[in-house]
């Protein structure tokens, strides 16, 4: 399956509570979601993880269809096999940036 037709998919299930939800709702559903997903990175919890990465992509997708965004497109565009910002396959960034 390709990310369109991912998100095609998640269009066609949940548009109509999406739209509803609108920007801001869906949104928050998909920040709570990332945070579901730390938590399963935290325990090392291999089928959490699966679950969250899975629920994190579903949210993403709806939330793409709220604002009209073709995701693979805007992927594709902007990575096209090389890192977008130096150009480079793999990235020679000079900087790495750090979370905790």
């Amino acid at each position: 399956m390709h990310v369109r037709e991912f998100q095609d998919m998640m269009r066609r299930i949940y548009f109509h509570r999406d739209s509803e939800r609108g920007v801001v709702g869906t949104f928050d559903w998909l920040v709570e979601e990332v945070k579901e997903l730390r938590e399963a990175l935290k325990e090392k919890n291999t089928k959490a993880m699966e679950d969250e990465f899975a629920d994190v992509l579903a949210w993403l997708a709806s939330l793409a269809n709220v604002v009209n965004i073709d995701l693979e497109k805007a992927a594709i565009t902007k990575y096209n096999n090389r890192c977008p910002k130096c150009g480079q396959k793999p990235c020679k960034c000079s900087f790495l940036r750090k979370h905790k």
